[in-house]
């Protein structure tokens, strides 16, 4: 949001709402719209592509709703009767992850003398409980006592290692309320305006997004859309679950959220960044990316005029990585001073590297290993091995900087330059073991691959049958293009569906990196990669065929006679 979008003072909360299931009851992406006016349509365009894990039965699910008050086309989550993202006649929307946090572990404070008591505010409140019963196939069911404080579920049992011995931590999470979730998406795919469209956000409260729309009376904007806790004291880890300073004040209205009007610029753009700045009169508490997609789709954005269908699409595909163009120049101002045949090797691929992903560069995968090496190794420079290796993909700005200089001392002696030679060692290791002695051989495709694995893919040999996939694939976690990476550099995660609007037709555009069907003996299963690895999209639109004989297949559902 620019300077002097928002208000610069609160106006009040919302209450938070009693939690559901307490034994008392009463989870990356881009997007961007441009107005009419950069457009070749002359009304305006949205573009979606909500990122989530790549697997071979996808969790979204494309339809051309029709009838009664519907009339809409796009993607829903598999089990939620309504279209979750896509457009209908009048308006289009696409969303991301606003990743504005909506929970909080607290701390409990106990006392052995007063076993199933949680200290708060000077005095002790008995702990609640609720028996949870799991029934298990061809077993007896099992039983779970789940403890209530004050602050929700203690869940400190499952908590990763690093987190354990701390005694009792219980979890505050707004999801645990009535969200509004079905109200909403029904709302939103009736809209037939900017305006409805925002206010059948309303109730939605989790997760928080990120939304871009767009009506065909040419009005677009941008609306945060979740409910987003007031915190009076600003904490990273445990609150103390026994101070009254800590507890959540209620939520921010949903008419002081952060929201955009047809602004100025003639376009929005959202891809997982920080939507305001400190001004913002109300604590957004985010965990937003780095910016980097950001950047890059407003760069491309502002290199061109009279945006198609095709602009969209190539800059969906885009794999410019500007983390690259940030760090690489400090790389090699210290690897061309190093004498190592093999140092200097790879820093020639680095200086000719345009800083693209694709898959038949070599500097890609130099770069990506050195990174995540580099990451490693600036952890492990303040924190012990076990505690490094859970940090280091979360100090990727920390390491960022470090590429080009240590003003505060983080490496001990000044040895920055010595561990950046160190990481570029560890990674050409790396890629020589998984990849072979010749470097030229070491693309970012034989590297980076995107695997579509079947959740029973682990149970014998049902992988070979299931599984689908294995083909290189550009991008990385930081690129429009995003691919994201596992352990062993497979793409896990991504944008594995796009979405393109243009509200001057009557329809849309988009592609799967899965498929339609699920079903492992179907045609349709898995049947879009080769399309979208290619950036080749089917269009989706409103008219209904009139003869059922052109479709494979046609499921008819009728309500029983009352």
């Amino acid at each position: 949001m620019p300077a002097g979008t928002h208000p610069s003072s609160q106006a009040g909360i919302s209450p938070v709402g009693a939690s559901v299931g307490d034994p008392q009851e009463g989870e990356g992406s881009n997007n961007w719209v441009v107005g009419g006016v950069r457009t070749n349509s002359g009304l305006p365009m949205v573009a979606s592509d909500p990122h989530i894990a790549f697997a071979a039965v996808s969790c979204w699910y494309e339809v051309q709703l029709t009838g009664g008050s519907f009339d809409v086309v796009g993607m829903a989550y598999a089990g939620m009767p309504a279209v979750m993202f896509g457009r209908n006649r009048d308006v289009a929307w696409g969303i991301t992850n606003n990743i504005c946090s909506q929970r909080d572990l607290y701390l409990e404070r106990t006392d052995l003398s007063r076993p199933g008591y949680f200290l708060f505010d000077g005095e002790w409140e008995r702990e609640r409980t609720l028996e949870e019963t799991l029934e298990v196939r061809s077993g007896d069911p099992v039983t779970k006592t789940v403890r209530f404080s004050r602050n929700g579920p203690i869940v400190d049992e499952i908590l990763p290692p690093e987190a354990e011995g701390t005694g009792p931590v219980s979890l505050r999470w707004l999801g645990h309320t009535s969200c509004g979730w079905l109200s909403s998406l029904l709302g939103i795919d009736r809209a037939g305006s900017v305006s409805e469209l925002r206010e059948a956000t309303r109730s939605w409260r989790a997760p928080t997004w990120s939304m871009v729309l767009a009506d065909r009376e040419g009005n677009f904007g941008y609306q945060a859309v979740g409910g987003i806790p007031v915190r009076t004291q600003w904490e990273r880890g445990y609150r103390p679950g026994w101070d009254p300073a800590h507890q959540w004040q209620g939520l921010i209205p949903f008419e002081a959220m952060p929201r955009l009007e047809d602004p100025d610029q003639g376009w929005i753009v959202t891809a997982n960044n920080r939507v305001a700045g400190d001004d913002f009169p109300y604590p957004l508490s985010g965990t937003w990316a780095s910016g980097h997609r950001a950047r890059r789709i407003r760069q491309m954005i502002e290199e061109r005029d009279n945006f198609t269908k095709q602009s969209f699409a190539e800059m969906q595909l885009d794999t410019r990585a500007l983390r690259a163009e940030e760090t690489v120049p400090g790389v090699l101002a210290v690897l061309q001073e190093n004498g190592d045949a093999r140092v200097l090797e790879a820093a020639g691929y680095l200086q000719d590297w345009d800083r693209n992903m694709t898959p038949d560069s070599v500097a890609a995968s130099i770069f990506e290993v050195f990174h995540n090496k580099w990451c490693l190794r600036v952890a492990e420079e303040r924190f012990d091995s076990a505690l490094a290796a859970a940090l280091a993909g979360q100090c990727g700005g920390l390491a960022g900087g470090l590429i080009h200089q240590d003003p505060a001392g983080w490496f001990v002696g000044g040895a920055r330059e010595a561990a950046i030679v160190e990481a570029l060692e560890a990674a050409l290791t790396e890629l020589e073991d998984r990849l072979g002695p010749e470097m030229s051989d070491w693309t970012w495709g034989a590297l980076h691959k995107v695997q579509l694995r079947h959740v029973l893919s682990e149970r014998g040999e049902l992988g070979a049958l299931l599984d689908r996939g294995g083909l290189p694939v550009g991008g990385s976690g930081v690129t429009v293009c995003n691919t994201g990476f596992d352990p062993n550099w497979g793409a896990l995660m991504g944008a594995n569906y796009r979405l393109i609007s243009d509200l001057g037709e009557e329809g849309m555009w988009a592609v799967e990196s899965q498929g339609q069907s699920g079903h492992p003996g179907s045609e349709h299963y898995c049947d879009q990669l080769e399309e979208w690895l290619a950036g080749r999209y089917h269009f989706l639109g409103f008219e209904v065929a009139s003869e059922p004989e052109e479709s494979g297949s046609v499921r008819a559902l009728r309500p029983a006679a009352p």
